[in-house]
Order: C-alpha cells, then sequence, then structure tokens
C-alpha cells in the first residue's frame, strides 16, 4: 500500500525513522539523476560530520592535555574527625557524533562541484551545533561557483534565512543559481499537496534536469516498507496541526486506523 499523503509523509519525520529514511532519500536521489547526468556529470554521495549535543551549554569542556604534579603540601587526614561523604553516580551529558549526507553533482575529469543538493535532517534546523555546521557549509556554497539545491522536507523548527518570505509554508525546496545570486527560486508546498517537481541547474551550456522528488520519496517509501512500520492510530508528529488540516488528516487515514 503506499503511502496515504499525497505529498511529503509527516510520520516520515519520526525520529525513529528519519535517520535511515533521509539516507535512502539521499542516495535515491543520486540514483534517479545518475541516468540523465551521464556522460558528462556523475552525483558524489558526501558526508559532514560534527560533534552535537541538545544542550550544547552543558558540555563539559576538557584540555588538549592537563599536566598533574605531585603536591608538597602534607596531605591532612579528617577520616578520624569527620563522615566520609560517598559519591553518587552520574552521568554527563555527551557529545555525539552525527553524519549528514548530502549530494554533489561533479562534472566528469576535472571532478568541479556543479551544484550541491542538501535534503534537510531536524539537527540543520533546530538551534545548536547541527544548524551552525550546516549555515557555515551554507554561506560557503552560497559565496562560490557552485549551484545550491535545498530540500527541507520537516514541517518542525526554523526554516533556514530567506529574505521577503513569509513563514506560512509546511515545505520548502530552494533552488539557488551560482549565476543569479542573490536571488533564487522557492518552491513551496503545504501538508496537503504534492511534493513540486524543481529544476536541478549543471553548467549554462547544460539545459536543466526536472527532478520529480514525488515519485522519488514514494518509490523510498515502498522499497523501505514503511506501510508496514508506521502506526497512523498515533497523532502527526512535530507541530500541532491547524483544526483544518487535523480533520483532512483523520478522513484521510481512516482507512488505515481501522475506523
Amino acid at each position: 500500500m503506499s503511502s496515504p499523503f499525497p505529498g511529503m509523509n509527516p510520520y516520515l519525520e519520526l525520529p525513529a525513522l528519519w535517520h535511515e529514511f533521509h539516507n535512502r532519500l539521499i542516495v535515491a536521489i543520486s540514483d534517479a539523476l545518475t541516468p540523465y547526468l551521464r556522460p558528462r556529470y556523475y552525483v558524489a554521495v558526501e558526508t559532514r560530520t560534527y560533534l552535537d549535543d541538545d544542550n550544547p551549554e552543558l558540555l563539559v569542556g576538557i584540555p588538549d592535555a592537563i599536566v598533574l604534579t605531585a603536591s608538597s603540601t602534607p596531605v591532612v587526614d579528617f577520616t578520624a574527625t569527620a563522615t566520609q561523604t560517598r559519591p553518587k553516580q552520574i552521568q554527563l551529558p555527551m557529545p555525539v557524533e552525527i553524519k549528514d549526507r548530502y549530494l554533489e553533482v561533479r562534472e566528469v575529469g576535472t571532478h568541479q562541484v556543479i551544484t550541491v543538493i542538501e535534503v534537510l535532517s531536524p539537527k540543520n534546523k533546530r538551534k545548536g551545533e547541527g544548524r551552525s555546521a550546516y549555515e557555515k557549509k551554507r554561506q560557503l556554497v552560497l559565496g562560490s561557483s557552485s549551484h545550491l539545491v535545498e530540500i527541507d522536507l520537516l514541517r518542525e523548527n526554523i526554516p533556514m534565512p530567506m529574505i521577503g518570505v513569509e513563514e506560512t509554508s509546511d515545505y520548502r525546496i530552494v533552488v539557488s543559481r551560482a549565476f543569479n545570486r542573490p536571488m533564487a527560486d522557492l518552491y513551496e508546498f503545504q501538508l496537503r499537496e504534492p511534493i513540486p517537481s524543481f529544476l536541478l541547474p549543471l553548467k549554462p551550456e547544460d539545459p536543466e534536469l526536472t527532478v520529480d522528488l514525488q515519485s522519488i520519496l514514494l518509490g523510498v517509501y515502498d522499497r523501505g516498507s514503511y506501510q508496514l512500520r508506521i502506526d497512523y492510530r498515533q497523532p502527526v508528529p512535530g507541530p500541532k496541526l491547524s483544526e483544518t488540516d487535523r480533520q483532512w488528516v483523520d478522513a484521510l487515514l481512516v482507512p488505515f486506523r481501522g475506523e
């Protein structure tokens, strides 16, 4: 059974599913583009790694080197006059290694990065090291001669900076062509709408490629057996839906909830 949603399936935002879905989608986009990009271009799957924590201010800083020297002050034993305090077992917040995968369309022969394709993850949009790392990468690409395609299929957290845009859409795709900056194309769409196809910019002498992201996503949903793994009896994850959207979702999921 295919996804019940006409566009992005919000249940794929569940933490238990997103990481795997994100990786599958990255590879699926690469596989879908490759036949149409040959023989002039190829698609590389790249990885951005950083340490992150939900509460970065709580991280314990450890110097690169600590030298301990013996004290010349005599050690005084207070055990005879004071009750010894027993330590409690506690946990310290530890940074977690995060790996974000993204795509680069490269020119065969020169290996020049023509277009960077990013599919945002929750850590990219949530305040913290993940967002900082991505925003630095984003600025680097925007200041280069490479095009940028930024795909945001997440309702939760703050969208990436855009000038003159009201935050009214659930999802968005940004296509920034190097020769047209600071202007860019913004594809906005809502929960009830299909994911729009977008144009993938290449070198100026080559026609842009139409990317049917909706079909790619549905293929990932099917191959990943998400129809067997998602419990549609549970509420939609993420931000609270408007009353009209909630009623629409409830009606849509009746066959999947056994109601």
